[in-house]
């Protein structure tokens, strides 16, 4: 059996070209590093927009390094055993977010012991995505939100994502609906509330909201609330997409078994990695309900290449890891005419400066 013979985290700041809002200027970057008994290497990172990165960072030296090493270093052999480890101190949040960072160092480690790209070592089936543009706009002056989404007209994307929850429904209604006339009848709209209604007012929001025809409604409720999703769900028309805040697959089979997602969202760190990743996939097939995975595209975009249906990747603004200048390599992704495709590289391809 291969094992881990060393394993070692640091934290990484990453200033943001753009800031999200006056208090996310950046976003901590565990970056992992994992040495297999057969002299194999493997990077990977864990990943939170300001809130949580010391204690990622504190869990995995303290906590999951003298766990893993001398274990196993199958990542879907031991995925399950090392959350059960620190399942002490949380199912979900942290706990997962941390367990990223080991779970996509052994991933990397072992396409790169392959010779192989991560979506080629899991199995790519397509060749290339379609990718939305998105950004965290909320704060945005109208023109200043008008003139990113025409960025994103011209760089060819066919849909892109907004932030909604102004205090006065009014601005919302106002702001969908400029950005709907921009766009025209032909491209996907999508909006994010990010959790900021309560079922009352999301049922109002989403009626006021709903006839300029947006492919999803994105997290209206706090993702705690399953019975509020379910109930909103029998409410509304539009579709509903969960996941970002959703971090095991035991939620996300919740949520599917109670008809309360029509779109599944995770994020492939915040729920532990590649490994439960993939079994969210699965669960989201058995339910005939769609998957696009949240934010990260240089990760997540290798990912949606080895999914059945037809996943989306979200290309966020400035946000890449690659443009922030934070990665020692070329990204191993590129987004071009609304689509993302795989540039050749090994592993994950992301190895943090």
């Amino acid at each position: 059996m291969t094992t881990i013979a060393a394993f070692d985290a640091r934290l990484v700041r990453v200033p943001l070209t753009r800031p999200w809002g006056a208090d996310v200027t950046s976003v901590g970057v565990i970056a992992t590093h994992v040495v297999r008994s057969d002299g194999a290497e493997g990077w990977g990172f864990s990943w939170t927009p300001q809130i949580g990165a010391e204690a990622v960072h504190a869990l995995l030296t303290h906590d999951i390094a003298p766990a893993a090493i001398g274990s196993d270093a199958d990542p879907e052999a031991s995925w399950t055993t090392r959350w059960q480890h620190l399942h002490e101190a949380g199912g979900g949040g942290v706990t997962t977010i941390a367990l990223a960072g080991l779970d996509l160092a052994l991933w990397d480690a072992a396409a790169r012991a392959a010779g192989e790209g991560i979506s080629d070592h899991l199995g790519r089936r397509r060749d290339a995505v379609r990718a939305y543009g998105s950004g965290v706009n909320l704060h945005y002056a109208l023109d200043e939100l008008l003139a990113q989404v025409q960025r994103w007209i011209d760089a060819g994307f066919t849909a892109v994502k907004i932030k909604v929850g102004k205090p006065d429904l009014r601005e919302d209604v106002e702001r969908v609906a400029a950005v709907r006339e921009l766009l025209g009848p032909d491209r996907s709209l999508m909006i994010d509330a990010n959790q900021r209604w309560d079922l009352d007012r999301a049922t109002t929001a989403i009626d006021a909201l709903a006839r300029f025809e947006p492919a999803w409604i994105e997290e209206p409720l706090r993702a705690d609330d399953l019975a509020g999703h379910a109930e909103l769900a029998r409410r509304i028309e539009v579709p509903i997409a969960v996941g970002e805040n959703l971090h095991t697959a035991h939620r996300f089979e919740e949520y599917l078994r109670a008809g309360a997602a029509q779109i599944v969202q995770p994020n492939i760190v915040r729920v532990g990695g590649i490994t439960p990743f993939r079994r969210i996939a699965r669960l989201a097939e058995e339910h005939g309900v769609p998957l696009h995975p949240h934010l990260l595209p240089e990760l997540s975009g290798q990912l949606a290449l080895t999914l059945d249906g037809d996943p989306w990747a979200e290309d966020v603004e400035d946000a890449g890891f690659a443009d922030l200048g934070a990665l020692v390599d070329a990204a191993p992704v590129a987004v071009a005419h609304g689509m993302l495709t795989v540039v050749p590289h090994d592993g994950l391809g992301l190895r943090f400066r």
